[in-house]
């Protein structure tokens, strides 16, 4: 089985981390977003992976390469010369997914976290004899969002953007079972899947939805990446608590890298991923947040809420906190707090930014 992952896109909600790497290899819970999609694409039985790139594909596969040995599995590239939606990636990897064996194939959104339940899905899709499946998740105020309308036997019915009725809660939630023959419905074009190609397999009768079992959230920007942490690390805690962290410092779900030095009398918690070569001096305080790699935080400084970027480091008695998203190679000093600060990399820090919004250039 083929899949083909959507990694077009330039990242711009996600900055300033993704001014250092292309967003897929952003670390999540301490493994690069891209790398949860290809562990749950090879568990349910793909043999090659084709990334859709349009942004830095130099980097993305000069990373990539070394986690397909990691993984045993093909990974390949299809760069696009202008960017192509989210139909036009499938008319360039055409030959790739549509392999002569008449296996559907999958396509995902590389934002995506959740619990991947891909083989079931692929059962579904089978079983209904469907051209194309996606996969929903019920949320609780659907008129923010596309509903997707099904009938009782998950057939879909109807797209209705934003309802001002109540007509349905489920959303299309970016993952794809698709049948070869939808690739002839696909022109080599800047086209969307969704506004596009899907409207013409449910006009024929041959769409369905595969309903989400779990959590699912689209990290593409740092409020939802840090509530998608939260959700990640409950799934952890339910099907592998062995791989949180325990101790009289930790308070709920907490993940640790093994590399990373933990000082005296740190509180550490609840949501909080800790990442290679981190550094926590005594005293810390950390919640809600994420340390990517190399953060050295020192005595007594607070970060709550916010994202900081690799090889940056936390003064003394300073304070981070409300969304604040820091850079990579940062360097915040003693007793300077940030409320919700966006940083961009290569800075020093000496004053403290109190109007939330604040962008550092």
């Amino acid at each position: 089985m083929k899949a083909l992952i959507l990694v077009g896109g330039y990242g711009t909600r996600l900055r300033p981390l993704t001014l250092t790497v292309p967003k897929p290899i952003v670390d999540f819970a301490n493994k690069p977003m891209i790398i949860h999609q290809i562990e749950a694409l090879k568990d349910a039985g793909c043999d090659e992976v084709v990334l859709a790139i349009n942004y830095q594909p130099k980097v993305m596969m000069d990373f990539l390469k070394e986690w397909e040995t990691k993984l045993a599995i093909k990974i390949t590239c299809s760069q696009e010369k202008e960017p192509m939606g989210t139909a036009g990636p499938l008319a360039l990897a055409n030959e790739i997914l549509n392999d002569g064996s008449g296996n559907p194939f999958f396509v995902l959104n590389s934002d995506v976290i959740c619990e991947f339940p891909l083989k079931e899905m692929l059962a579904f899709h089978k079983k209904t004899g469907a051209e194309g499946t996606i996969l929903v998740t019920q949320v609780e105020e659907p008129s923010k969002y596309g509903v997707v309308v099904t009938d009782e036997a998950s057939k879909v019915e109807r797209f209705v953007e934003k309802p001002k009725v109540f007509v349905g809660d489920k959303i299309n939630a970016g993952i794809y079972c698709l049948s070869p023959a939808v690739l002839d419905r696909i022109e080599m074009r800047p086209t969307s899947i969704e506004k596009e190609t899907f409207p013409l397999i449910c006009r024929d009768g041959k769409l369905y939805a595969f309903t989400l079992p779990g959590y699912w959230m689209d990290v593409g920007q740092p409020k939802d990446y840090l509530t998608g942490l939260q959700l990640h690390l409950s799934s952890l805690r339910r099907s592998h608590p062995d791989q949180l962290a325990s101790g009289p410092e930790y308070e709920g779900n907490v993940i640790v890298h093994p590399s990373a030095k933990i000082g005296k009398d740190c509180k550490i918690g609840p949501n909080v991923s800790i990442g290679i070569g981190c550094e926590l001096e005594n005293g810390v305080r950390v919640a809600n947040s994420v340390l990517l790699h190399r953060v050295k935080v020192k005595d007594f400084a607070r970060v709550s809420d916010s994202i900081i970027g690799w090889g940056s480091s936390v003064g003394k008695w300073a304070r981070i906190d409300n969304k604040s998203v820091i850079g990579e190679d940062v360097h915040v000093k003693d007793e300077v707090f940030l409320n919700g600060t966006i940083v961009l990399p290569h800075k020093e820090l000496k004053e403290t930014v109190l109007e939330q919004g604040t962008i550092i250039m």
